[in-house]
């Protein structure tokens, strides 16, 4: 495991938390994401750290992105975050390939290393996630805690709780750290118990 340096998450209801961590966020309306994804990302790049943000709509994406984050032209100037289409990200070649995508990522960390950011915060917003590509993602998710364990990464993938019932929530639980769900109006954090 790499070593244990803390990050600011961004996130009041989880603190710090240490490279290497992949964890998940389960919504219901637009707010709660924006809730979640922006205090994550201001974090990372006001920590110095290279920050993707996969979306479904890019362009919906950086609207947000611009109005919530002061100065977002510097960072998207700089090049300290891409904002990539989530068919660019997962099915560059027309199919879902674990190993591909894997490649990529370590790919865009070196890099980031080589630019000199401290490391890689990535935002996996998985509402367009076709059944067709579930079980592929589910892999894809077990290797990528593999990968990041050893790795100056961060992972935050988000599930629209509509789309899931209660055993795909657990096994989704199941393949991170922990989880955020908003209950009675407060974000909470509940741990994997594996």
């Amino acid at each position: 495991m790499t070593e244990e340096v803390t990050r600011n998450s961004g996130i009041g209801a989880i603190g710090n938390i240490n490279w290497g961590t992949h964890f998940c966020q389960f919504y219901n309306t637009k707010q709660d994401l924006v809730d979640i994804i922006i205090p994550y990302l201001k974090a990372g790049l006001e920590n110095n750290e290279f920050c993707i943000w996969v979306a479904s709509n890019p362009l919906e994406a950086k609207k947000t992105f611009k109005m919530f984050v002061s100065n977002p032209e510097t960072y998207l100037e700089k090049g300290q975050i891409e904002i990539i289409h989530y068919d660019d990200w997962y099915l560059k070649r027309g199919f879902f390939d674990t190993q591909e995508i894997l490649n990529g990522l370590m790919e865009k960390l070196n890099k980031a290393l080589a630019n000199g950011y401290e490391g890689l915060r990535l935002f996996e917003g998985l509402f367009s996630l076709e059944e067709e590509y579930r079980d592929d993602f589910a892999e894809y998710e077990r290797e990528i805690n593999r990968v990041i364990d050893n790795s100056h990464m961060l992972v935050l993938c988000t599930y629209f709780l509509r789309k899931y019932n209660a055993a795909a929530i657990f096994n989704i639980i199941e393949r991170h750290q922990f989880a955020l769900i908003k209950r009675k109006g407060k974000w909470e954090k509940i741990r994997n118990s594996r």
